[in-house]
């Protein structure tokens, strides 16, 4: 834990600003969830606005970021958050592992990301085909790290298993319904900010084919 918490003041130092200054962000988890949702529908529309990607922005947030809303996503190359999303430089503040699964770091990330930026949205992307959440159901030894990795989704492959439908949607659905769970209980400063800080996290799953965002209930 001691290496988290020098991880985060690390994350401090390179914003360069004070941090009181930061907590500006006056977005409510409902309006951050609806300006992502409304992106969404113009990115599946083909109607996309491009928002903040130009001179004028990149020197607006040089020194400074108010992302409004911050996604756990997967490392796939398919499922680019700002550009599903419809945002642009700044609007994101994003944590991508493969099967968008949460270690310490990751966790260290969201914490600075709340308690610094004042972000008070965390949606869980997970996403069709998950070829992380494949990899787990079908088992067998893996080279290098991923073992370690398939290990982290195992719980949530077991759990779904005797579910209806098909067991690859099911474990996707099932493994980011257990890291929404999992940071919103996480001691020490997540879950108080949850509980009376007006922080909400969300469950969502991505369709490739379609590119449509759906919250998972």
């Amino acid at each position: 834990m001691k290496l988290v918490r020098i991880y985060l003041l690390f994350l401090y130092a390179l914003t360069n600003v004070v941090v009181t200054a930061q907590h500006e962000n006056n977005t409510s988890a409902d309006d951050a969830l609806k300006k992502l949702m409304d992106g969404n529908n113009r990115f599946v529309e083909f109607k996309q606005n491009y928002p903040h990607q130009n001179k004028v922005r990149l020197e607006e947030i040089a020194t400074s970021q108010k992302p409004f809303a911050i996604i756990v996503g997967c490392s796939d190359s398919r499922v680019p958050p700002e550009i599903i999303f419809d945002q642009g430089m700044g609007d994101l503040f994003i944590i991508r592992n493969a099967g968008n699964v949460v270690d310490d770091f990751a966790m260290a990330s969201i914490e600075y990301a709340v308690e610094h930026l004042g972000v008070r949205l965390i949606v869980v992307l997970g996403h069709e085909r998950c070829g992380a959440v494949d990899a787990t159901i079908k088992g067998g030894e893996l080279p290098g790290h991923l073992n370690r990795l398939t290990s982290e989704i195992e719980p949530a492959m077991l759990s779904a298993k005797r579910a209806a439908g098909d067991l690859l949607t099911n474990v996707i659905y099932s493994n980011t319904k257990r890291i929404t769970l999992q940071i919103n209980s996480s001691e020490e400063l997540l879950k108080e900010f949850v509980e009376h800080k007006g922080l909400k996290v969300v469950s969502a799953y991505y369709d490739l084919d379609t590119g449509k965002v759906e919250r998972i209930p």
